[in-house]
Order: structure tokens, then C-alpha cells, then sequence
């Protein structure tokens, strides 16, 4: 799309995660061309203007978690007199686990069009490092900061056939990746993805026991993990109770083990519990 076919347009745009040569030409084009730059942080806007040859002749406006409700009106009356808005993060995707969706929503709304430069994701970068089967896969943001909700969100992923993947910060990933082989098993297969595309890129791949225990002497950067999709389980109750009483026998209750067992095979949990009692 050429500067005057996008009057009155917001162009969303993916931008590079580290690497400036992964910028595209159309993007290239859209930061000189763009009548506002609405950036996560204008620095690292102009930074990257600079380091693609760029001369933006806009205006350069910061639009963050914080001031993005306020910033809307003023993007919304740039459009209303017909110029350009060229959205852009950090790094990647807008609204992909950064602002814009609000923006996005506004714009239709309101009735402009908008439109996208296709540019680089962790999200797919991560995938197509992984090495594990990624034809389904769903996309869960940050894992949750505390260890009790991140322990109920792994455990809906416990029965999960999809791949799944997600950001961490380093200074969680050994609380998260120890949670994880805990609740989804330490032989489960996952990658974890870090400072994807830059100098110091490095992707570990292994079980979720390796990956745990790797981490936990500290990691630095950022960092994209991907866990592979439960394997298909038969929801026969009878067929897991050996794996009930095995939790007995190593000091669980009986109704605690039933209930774990009945998360990880999607097996009901009363039918489960009858079986456990009755084989005892």
C-alpha cells in the first residue's frame, strides 16, 4: 500500500525483534511516509528509524499500556483529517501481547480502514524453532506471575492436544518451567526460545525436567516458550487406576490423586474415584 492509498489508514506494522534487516521494505517506506508514528517508546522508534536509513517526516507520538486511552481520541482526529497512522511496538506484533488492539477497535469503529505490514513474531519464530508439532497450537501471552494461578493455568493445559506457547521473564522462567514439569509431567516436550533473531539467540530444547533443571542457574534475555500438546489418553477411568494408587502409595489422599489423575486424562473424577476404591 503506497502513501496515498493509506490517507485517512491506520497501518498496523510488525517491526524487527532485534535484527534491523528483518524490517521490510513497506515498512521501510511507511516510517519515512507516515503522517504519525505511534510508538511503544519513541526512542526506540527513532532508533530503529535510524539504523533503516529513515527520515520519518511525521510526528513521532508515544502510545504505551498507560497512556493508550487518551492517545486514542488524538489518533482518531488525525485520521478524521485524513492522514496516516503508522502503528508499531518494541519489537514484533502490535496487539499481540502489546498495545494496539484498543486502538484497532477504535479505528473500525469509527469507521477508517486499517491495514497491516506483515513483519516478524516471536510467537511463529518460537514455533518454527521448536522441533515439536506445532500444526495446532495456541497463544497464551505471559504465563501468570504467582505460582497458584500459574499452577491452574498449566493445569488447564494439562489435557491440551495443542501446542502451546507463551512469553516469560527470565526472572521467572526457573518458577515457571519447575511448575510446569510438576503439573504437565517432567517427560513433556518444550523449547524455550531466547533474544530470538539478536546476537546471543539461543533455543533449549528437551523435557520440561531438563529445561527445568537448566534453568535454574539463571537465564538472561527475552524469552518465547513453546510445550508440546498433550498426547491423546483414553478417558476410560479404569485404565488410570494404577496411576491413582501410585500417587497413594507415594502419600496423597485418595480424593487428591483422583482429582489430578481425572486433570491429566480428562477421565471423570467420581467414576475414577469408585474404580480406585474398588481395586484397593
Amino acid at each position: 500500500m503506497g502513501a496515498e492509498d493509506a490517507r485517512g489508514a491506520l497501518i498496523v506494522a510488525g517491526v524487527p525483534m532485534g535484527n534491523p534487516g528483518d524490517a521490510t521494505a513497506r515498512l521501510v517506506s511507511a516510517l519515512g511516509d507516515a503522517d504519525v508514528i505511534a510508538a511503544e517508546d519513541t526512542r526506540r522508534a527513532r532508533s530503529l528509524a535510524a539504523s533503516l536509513d529513515v527520515e520519518p517526516r511525521g510526528r513521532i507520538l508515544s502510545f504505551y499500556d498507560h497512556n493508550e486511552a487518551g492517545r486514542i481520541p488524538q489518533l482518531l482526529a488525525s485520521l478524521d483529517a485524513g492522514e496516516t497512522v503508522l502503528l508499531i511496538t518494541d519489537a514484533g506484533m502490535p496487539s499481540v501481547s502489546d498495545p494496539g488492539y484498543r486502538l484497532v477497535a477504535a479505528v473500525v469503529e469509527a469507521g477508517h480502514r486499517v491495514t497491516c505490514l506483515p513483519g516478524p513474531s516471536a510467537v511463529t519464530t518460537a514455533l518454527a524453532l521448536s522441533g515439536l508439532p506445532v500444526e495446532r497450537f495456541l497463544f497464551d501471552g505471559f504465563a501468570p506471575r504467582k505460582s497458584g494461578a500459574r499452577r491452574s493455568w498449566l493445569t488447564e493445559l494439562a489435557t491440551e492436544r495443542r501446542a502451546a506457547v507463551f512469553f516469560e521473564s527470565p526472572h521467572r522462567l526457573a518458577e515457571t518451567l519447575a511448575d510446569a514439569a510438576e503439573v504437565l509431567g517432567t517427560e513433556r516436550r518444550a523449547a524455550v526460545c531466547r533474544e530470538l533473531t539478536k546476537t546471543y539467540e539461543e533455543v533449549r530444547r528437551g523435557t520440561l525436567g531438563e529445561l527445568a533443571a537448566w534453568a535454574a542457574d539463571g537465564v538472561r534475555g527475552e524469552i518465547t516458550v513453546v510445550v508440546e500438546g498433550a498426547a491423546a489418553v483414553s478417558a476410560n477411568p479404569e485404565d488410570h487406576v494404577a496411576a491413582v494408587l501410585r500417587r497413594v502409595e507415594a502419600g496423597e489422599r485418595l480424593k487428591d490423586a483422583c482429582a489430578a489423575v481425572a486433570t491429566e486424562t480428562g477421565a471423570s473424577k467420581r467414576e475414577l474415584y469408585e474404580a480406585a476404591l474398588a481395586a484397593r
